[in-house]
């Protein structure tokens, strides 16, 4: 937590009242008042849900393309050959390669963000499993497909993927920079509330969304209030 916990954070806290719930428009005000770091910080969202994730049938998980982008360019890694290693590179895709990148990757001298693939390349890239986790292309996630160059194009855009931690019904994602309108922020997040409204299972019972908070990079958690999405 390193700096969040001294002075400055102390300073936040007596400032603001960080355990109130506020509506998303006056967290979001907040959470850009409260970043005073001398670099552009990182607005993040944590969502706890109303879900099971020890049951395969409450997983939530899916990609969103942000109104108004991630303000990252992520750096994209695409597995492919031919054609779709063409549209790959055309679309600016920063690594592109098949064996050759798979070996690379293996030996850690790939630096990248997102990796994808084409379905013809899943069983080559297999044997990365443990080592990828949950960066492993696949096509829940929206990495893996035949259409390379419009993945490659749509990450590039501000495509980001949200799931639930493996064992907490906890998602985490970033919905831009401290730097955009705070309308720019308000629309990319409810964006992504659309989205986990859709991704919800059906068997998940009760209140969906049980907490939301924002934070920027070095900031404090502003804690927003769930009934206010309505």
């Amino acid at each position: 937590m390193g700096q969040k916990n001294g002075k400055r954070y102390r300073a936040l806290q007596e400032q603001h009242n960080l355990s109130e719930l506020y509506d998303l428009g006056k967290a979001l005000e907040l959470v850009k008042g409260t970043a005073t770091a001398k670099f552009d910080e990182t607005v993040d969202i944590t969502v706890v849900l109303g879900i099971d994730p020890r049951k395969g049938d409450q997983q939530v998980r899916g990609t969103l393309t942000l109104p108004h982008g991630s303000g990252k360019t992520p750096k994209v890694a695409a597995i492919a050959q031919g054609e779709a290693a063409d549209a790959a590179k055309a679309a600016g895709a920063d690594f592109v390669g098949a064996d050759d990148l798979i070996a690379q990757i293996a030996k850690d001298e790939v630096d990248f963000d997102v990796l994808v693939a084409t379905p013809d390349m899943m069983r080559s890239i297999a044997r990365l499993g443990k080592k990828l986790g949950p960066r492993m292309p696949n096509a829940k996630s929206g990495t893996v497909g035949t259409d390379l160059g419009d993945i490659v194009a749509q990450r590039k855009k501000g495509q980001i993927e949200y799931r639930n931690e493996s064992k907490a019904p906890v998602v985490h994602s970033l919905i831009g920079k401290v730097s955009f309108e705070a309308s720019a922020l308000q629309q990319n997040c409810e964006a992504l509330f659309d989205a986990l409204k859709r991704a919800k299972p059906s068997s998940a019972k009760g209140t969906y969304f049980k907490s939301i908070t924002l934070s920027s990079t070095m900031g404090p958690g502003i804690k927003v209030d769930p009934a206010s999405l309505s």
